[in-house]
């Protein structure tokens, strides 16, 4: 027969070279919001299609190479393929975009915008181009209040009342600034190659380098480039402050396993 067991059994050692196991948690990343957003989805598919129909129309009354020159166009064109995955992904309850990607879309919206506005129709202005070409007509001006106006009204109203805050930091506000400085010198670089005399050689008058002179052409650009990045920050302050606008919504919850 086998004897009793005793009551006081002493606890064994360690044994030398087992690794101590961690507590296993699930990233909050992990955890994602079931969330079927059709009027979102409704909204930016709109814009999109409609930033999309501008440049379609711009492209058949202009020079295809020139029109696609300008930065509202190629804004525009980002905004539309931002927009139209946007939707895509709010339809389908995925992840919204990144930060980087989202908040730079709405951010050169609003220089588009904001250029168009304080410089280039503002009369008389040193920079006004009504003065030199004359107001647009037809499909041309309707286009153009479209890109210049309608789509930054509707960019920023879909970051304010469809997007909650992420929030945005410094690292997205400097990186946001890469585009217009390529811009800049893709601009210059453009001018040089164009013989002089060349109609819309230079497409915006404050990088006019012919008539301005590269010294003025870099201070106009200083001078901007530091509005640009006032505006970022004021986008990054903002987010920070801004309440979530689809924070009233039922969400139920799934768990995935975590990226990356």
């Amino acid at each position: 027969m086998i004897g009793p067991l005793p009551k006081d059994i002493p606890d064994l050692p360690p044994v030398p070279g087992m690794p101590t196991l961690l507590p296993s948690t699930v990233p909050s990343t992990a955890v994602v919001a079931v969330v079927h957003h059709p009027k979102v989805a409704a909204y930016r598919l709109i814009v999109a299609l409609t930033a999309a129909a501008a440049v379609a129309v711009d492209l058949r009354l202009g020079s295809p190479a020139q029109v696609l020159s300008y930065f509202t166009i190629q804004v525009n064109v980002l905004l539309a393929l931002v927009f139209a995955l946007s939707a895509w992904r709010a339809w389908t309850a995925h992840r919204p975009l990144p930060a980087l990607v989202a908040g730079g879309t709405i951010f050169y919206a609003l220089i588009v915008g904001l250029v168009y506005h304080v410089l280039l129709v503002n009369e008389p202005g040193p920079f006004s181009m009504t003065g030199q070409t004359g107001a647009p007509t037809g499909w041309a001006a309707l286009t153009n209040q479209i890109l210049h106006t309608l789509i930054p009204v509707a960019a920023l109203l879909d970051w304010l009342l469809m997007t909650s805050p992420v929030p945005l930091g410094l690292r997205q506000a400097r990186t946001w600034l890469l585009y217009p400085m390529t811009y800049l010198i893709f601009s210059l670089i453009r001018g040089e190659r164009l013989p002089p005399g060349a109609p819309e050689r230079y497409l915006y008058p404050f990088l006019d380098a012919g008539r301005l002179g590269y010294k003025s052409v870099l201070a106009n650009a200083l001078l901007l480039g530091l509005a640009f990045f006032a505006l970022a920050l004021f986008m990054v302050a903002l987010d920070h402050v801004r309440p979530d606008p689809t924070r009233r919504q039922k969400t139920g919850f799934r768990l995935q396993p975590p990226v990356g």
